[in-house]
This record gives C-alpha cells, structure tokens and sequence, in this order.
C-alpha cells in the first residue's frame, strides 16, 4: 500500500478544513503509487486527492508541478486542479510533509490498453504539449542522458544479480546515447511518466491525466516514446503494431511530428527504455526491509530495450509516412 505517512484523524481534519471543501467525512489510503501518500477523502462538499510528498520529491519542485496543473486544467486539459487553502496557497504541510489537495476526476485506469485507449493517449498527449505551450515555469529533466550514467553506477556490479551481463548491456548503451542523443527538435511542458496507470478512461474516451510529479522541460517526442514503450507492448514482450499505429495517429490527429522527430523517434524509444531500465533496477535493488510497495520489474524494460535496436525506423513503430 503506497501510504508512507499515517495521518492522525484530528489533523486530517484541521488540515482540510484550511481549503474551505467543507468537513472532512472520511479519508482512505490509495494503494496505487509508489512516489508518495495519498488518500482519498470525502467532504461535506465532494470527493478530492490529498497528497503527501515523500522524500523522493524535491519540495523546490512542487510550484512547478501544481503550477503546471492549474495552467493545464484552465486551458482544456483534464488533470486535477489544485485547490487554494484560505491564504491562497496550492501548497501546505501536514505530518511533517508537504501537502497539497486536488479535485477528483472519474474514470478508471486500463491495465490492457486497447488500439481505441492508445489513439485516445495519443491524441490527449498532443493536446496536453500544446496547452503547457505558453507555462511560464521550467524544471531540468534529472532523468534525462546526463542522469543516467550515475544510476547505472548506483547499481553497479549487482545488476549482473538481476540478470546476467546486464551491467555490460547497460554500459554499452550509455555510451551510444552519450555520445549522439537527439537534440535541437522541438520542445516544452512534458509528462514524461505517463503510464496507463496514470491516465483514466470512462469506456473508452479519455477522462483524465494524472500525477505530473515527474513532469519537466524536454523534448516532445521523448513524451511521445516513453508512451510507445508503455502502451503498446504486450504481456510476452512484443510489440504491438496495431497499438502503436492508434498511438501515434491520435498524436498526429493534434500535432504533426517533424521530419526530425520522426528520425529520432527510434533513439528517444531505446533512451526511455534504458531510463526506466535504470531507475526500476535501483529500486529493485533497494528495496527497504519491510517495504509494503512492490517495486517494478527492471527487466520488462531490457527486453523492450532489445526490441528498439532492432528497429530500423519509426514505420516500424506503426508511423504511416
């Protein structure tokens, strides 16, 4: 259960009625997530998110992250706004954390996508580059090539624990994203976390994109890979044409890829494969005695990573050019 920070009820209560939502009737732990604590409460006046930010996120980041949210959500986006307390502030302190609460949005996340839900993804990813076009803040992405290197250190030697000659595999593919990473294509507000656990569908029409607490400043079609890897392989490790085709046609419904972009989208593929490669290993490497959050398996990604060097260009991904 991803509840880190028990909160006693009292303070609950004294908490939320600082946001003037009404009186706290209950509040439930969330078990999906693996970053922070949230709960899910219920007041005299609706149903919101309360989230406790864990030690993983930087509290300098968090004007950034809810900023971002409010500037989504006023231009069409359909993520959860922030909600002010009495002062003004998105953002407040509760059980030694720093915390915020935001709306409530229904739908369901899909644990097996179909070709319909990924051109939705698709088409909602577009619309969300567009909207973070004119957002004033800017955060570096730390897991981008420059953090990658100190990740794979992290692991090091162990790695080969996990899977044999995996450190070589890792080492060997730093060095080809050292050495030529795409750069100079076009760039913005992205997710860059946007799982299917993180997207909510009513059927099949998208109704709403969660958790931004890793989004930054990058490049595009990053995004637009890190979803391809997400979205479209199946449960024995293929790669689902099909899927990928729904994919990016619902991007390229809103916003066209440039002839770049398209060039590069086989390297950004390999790129988040290797970068959720290495931070799901840290983790699996890491995992406190006790924990209660499983972490996720580092070798789905290897074998995705397989996958993309063998990909001779995006057609492969299903791109119809």
């Amino acid at each position: 259960m991803a509840v880190y920070t028990e909160v006693p009820d009292d303070e609950m209560a004294a908490f939320v009625a600082r946001y003037g939502i009404g009186d706290l009737l209950s509040a439930k732990g969330i078990a999906e997530g693996v970053e922070n604590s949230n709960y899910l409460i219920h007041t005299t006046e609706g149903t919101f998110i309360l989230t406790l930010y864990e030690k993983r996120v930087n509290p300098d980041d968090l004007p950034f992250f809810l900023g971002l949210m409010q500037h989504l959500a006023t231009r069409g986006v359909i993520c959860p706004q922030p909600v002010k307390d009495s002062r003004g502030e998105m953002l407040g302190r509760l059980a030694g954390r720093p915390a915020a609460i935001v709306t409530f949005l229904d739908g369901l996340s899909v644990r097996r996508p179909t070709a319909a839900h990924c051109q939705e993804l698709g088409r909602g990813l577009a619309l969300l580059h567009q909207a973070g076009a004119d957002f004033a803040g800017e955060r570096i992405n730390a897991l981008s090539v420059p953090g990658w290197r100190p990740l794979a250190e992290q692991a090091g030697a162990d790695a080969d624990k996990v899977s044999p000659g995996l450190a070589g595999r890792i080492s060997t593919e730093l060095l080809v994203h050292e050495a030529s990473w795409p750069s100079a294509l076009p760039r913005g507000v992205i997710h860059a976390d946007l799982f299917p656990n993180n997207v909510f569908f009513i059927g099949d029409r998208l109704s709403g994109l969660i958790d931004f607490y890793f989004a930054c400043t990058d490049t595009f079609a990053y995004d637009l890979a890190i979803c391809l890897n997400s979205w479209c392989f199946e449960a024995d490790g293929s790669f689902n044409l099909t899927k990928g085709q729904a994919l990016l046609a619902g991007y390229e419904s809103v916003r066209p890829l440039g002839e770049a972009e398209v060039e590069a989208l086989p390297q950004l593929c390999r790129g988040s494969a290797l970068r959720f490669l290495l931070t799901r290993l840290v983790d699996w490497l890491n995992v406190p005695p006790g924990a209660l959050v499983k972490p996720h398996d580092p070798l789905e990604y290897d074998r995705k990573l397989a996958f993309h060097q063998r990909v001779a260009d995006a057609r492969d991904y299903g791109l119809k050019r």
